[in-house]
């Protein structure tokens, strides 16, 4: 007696890793877009900020339009919320609910998921950059500069900021990440160029905070986009090293329990 088993037949084995990787990428960016609280992040501070510094005379910028010095330092921000708290967040109550343990033990190499993951990152911040320079256009924005410049810097700040949110993820508890995150956010909103020019600060302030990852960043972008620098090297370089000691303490320190 024979059987058949029609046109369909089973396959046991795991998925292509390429394949694995691009489902988990969507379902971490579908779980980020669907989060009120990284919204809020990502999307409705960094907006908000952008019109209401643009339009209300706040801070003195130093500039005659202040969209031309908040563009930059908003879309660093916007790096920042994704890539650094949103991320920290997200991935420290994963590791607390055991969903990264589960993961794990999946055909899903470690490597691999934490690839989804910077996916999602950049797919939620190219939504971002497209959103805040719609707005920032339509505010009168007037972008200078080359785009490879800018792109790198984009770049070399999430992997930045990637490490670092890793880091703070795999090593504390999701409450304490949670707090930490958010107070970190704040003081680089407001200590980091972002909507304060660093040259409001006193200079020996000035020296310590020029060295963040976001000042470099802010900084970095004005210089390009509002001056049309070239290739902001000093910038790119403290960007570089953020990104290689964050993301290699990330992959000593990262406790996935």
């Amino acid at each position: 007696m024979t059987t058949t088993t029609g046109p369909y037949a089973p396959k046991p084995g795991a998925a292509p890793l390429g394949r694995m990787i691009a489902a988990q990428a969507a379902l971490e960016t579908r779980m980020l877009l669907r989060n009120g609280e990284q919204l809020l992040l990502t999307v409705i501070i960094p907006t908000l900020l952008l019109v209401l510094f643009s339009t209300v005379d706040v801070v003195d910028t130093g500039t005659e339009d202040a969209v031309d010095f908040l563009a930059p330092g908003v879309l660093a921000l916007a790096v920042m919320s994704t890539a650094f708290t949103g991320q920290a967040i997200a991935t420290g109550f994963e590791r607390r609910y055991g969903v990264l343990k589960r993961l794990a033990v999946s055909p899903l190499p470690r490597w691999a998921l934490m690839a989804a993951k910077t996916v999602s990152v950049l797919v939620t911040e190219v939504l971002q950059i497209v959103l805040l320079t719609v707005i920032a256009l339509a505010l009168g924005w007037s972008p200078h500069g080359n785009p490879a410049s800018v792109l790198l810097l984009l770049v070399a700040g999430t992997a930045a900021f990637s490490g670092l949110g890793l880091l703070m993820a795999g090593t504390l508890k999701a409450e304490a990440t949670l707090a930490a995150a958010n107070l970190v956010f704040l003081l680089l909103l407001v200590g980091g160029g972002v909507i304060v020019p660093l040259d409001r600060f006193p200079d020996a302030a000035q020296a310590v905070l020029g060295l963040l990852p976001i000042s470099a960043l802010s900084d970095g972008l004005r210089d390009v986009l509002q001056h049309g620098a070239g290739m902001p090297w000093a910038d790119l370089g403290i960007l570089a090293v953020w990104a290689v000691a964050g993301l290699a303490a990330a992959g000593r320190f990262f406790r996935w329990e």
